[in-house]
């Protein structure tokens, strides 16, 4: 007879501030030791202690060596990390932004000034089931789903030939399988586009809106065999409510039947809202300037309908909170917030 006991297990998502200006940078500022950014960053993961971290906005190198050093700067390091190579970066040798170059930032599958900027990391103190990681980084946009190309007066934007090769994903999208005692978890890890920084053809507003179809599809059967208590995560870069972008994947992904929304909430975010938004601002992960885009909910952690949810938050303390200065003062540990969710998991064991 197998016997089953529960398993507290804490997930988070952090968009953190470890992308540098070129490669090998970041590794130079962690072995440093004094970077002040760096420093703040360790302190919030180090106080929320997550048993699973997905990290979005960190560079990616071929050896992993800057995350490897990153985790055992930790307090506890994680045994098990997983880095696959992002789109940020990676140079397509087309015109991706219809300036009439290419070669620049904005001219790679993914913006990134090198290969690997700002990609995307997971660090688990369980198993990481690396052999049945499904990648879907390489999807086309053209093969989503439903999606929309971009356009400028009924021609596709900035032509045809772009989209036989730009994948939907601006960094990555992965569904991760995590071994817990026997059960388990799949992450549905991704770090979408910001919906603007375009023209009126709106190219990085569709692609926001792609990426998350991709994961619609996936809870569809589309794409992949539907995941084993999925857990979707990662920064959408889109509110549902607020700021600029199409928001109704996003909306739907929030009421799709096969996840939940534990609505993570912060004191700190309360007392920081913007008086002309719409939506409830506790909920919001992302400190920006009042005026545009304001303070926006964009990190995201959708766990499965299936799973218990115990507990959830953003580390977003109030000024006058003890733990506020972890953040380290005038933003030294990002514009973002950490958002954790507490599950209560069944082991098979």
């Amino acid at each position: 007879m197998v016997s089953s006991e529960a398993i507290d297990l804490r997930v988070a998502t952090y968009a953190s501030p470890l992308s540098r200006a070129g490669p090998g940078l970041l590794l130079q500022d962690i072995l440093k030791g004094d970077d002040p950014q760096i420093l703040a960053t360790l302190d919030v993961i180090n106080h929320v202690a997550p048993d699973i971290l997905v990290l979005t906005d960190i560079d990616f190198d071929a050896g992993a060596a800057a995350l490897s050093t990153f985790s055992q700067a930790l307090a506890a390091p994680f045994p098990y990390l997983f880095a696959g190579p992002p789109n940020s970066g990676v140079q397509a040798g087309l015109d991706l932004d219809g300036d009439g170059r290419s070669g620049d930032a904005r001219d790679a599958l993914g913006y990134g000034r090198f290969f690997g900027d700002g990609g995307m990391a997971v660090l688990s103190r369980y198993p990481i089931r690396t052999e049945d990681i499904i990648d879907l980084t390489q999807l086309l946009w053209a093969d989503v789903p439903n999606a929309s190309l971009p356009e400028r007066g009924d021609v596709t934007f900035p032509s045809a030939d772009v989209f036989e090769v730009l994948p939907v994903s601006s960094t990555a999208h992965w569904i991760i399988p995590i071994d817990i005692a026997g059960a388990g978890i799949s992450l549905m890890a991704f770090d979408a586009t910001p919906p603007v920084f375009d023209g009126p053809e709106d190219f990085n507003g569709l692609r926001n809106r792609g990426e998350l179809l991709v994961w619609e599809a996936v809870l569809g059967g589309q794409l992949a065999a539907v995941p084993i208590a999925p857990v979707l995560i990662g920064n959408a870069n889109i509110d549902p409510f607020d700021g600029d972008g199409l928001r109704d994947a996003m909306i739907r992904l929030l009421a799709h039947p096969a996840l939940q929304d534990p609505m993570p909430k912060s004191e700190g975010a309360q007392l920081a809202a913007d008086p002309n938004h719409n939506g409830p601002p506790a909920l919001d992960t992302a400190d920006w300037p009042d005026e545009t885009p304001g303070n926006l909910r964009v990190s995201y952690i959708l766990p499965s309908a299936d799973l218990t949810v115990t507990d959830a938050g953003v580390f977003w303390p109030a000024p006058d909170d003890r733990y506020f200065d972890l953040l380290g003062g005038n933003g030294m540990a990002g514009a973002h917030h950490l958002v954790w969710v507490d599950l209560m998991i069944e082991s098979a064991n």
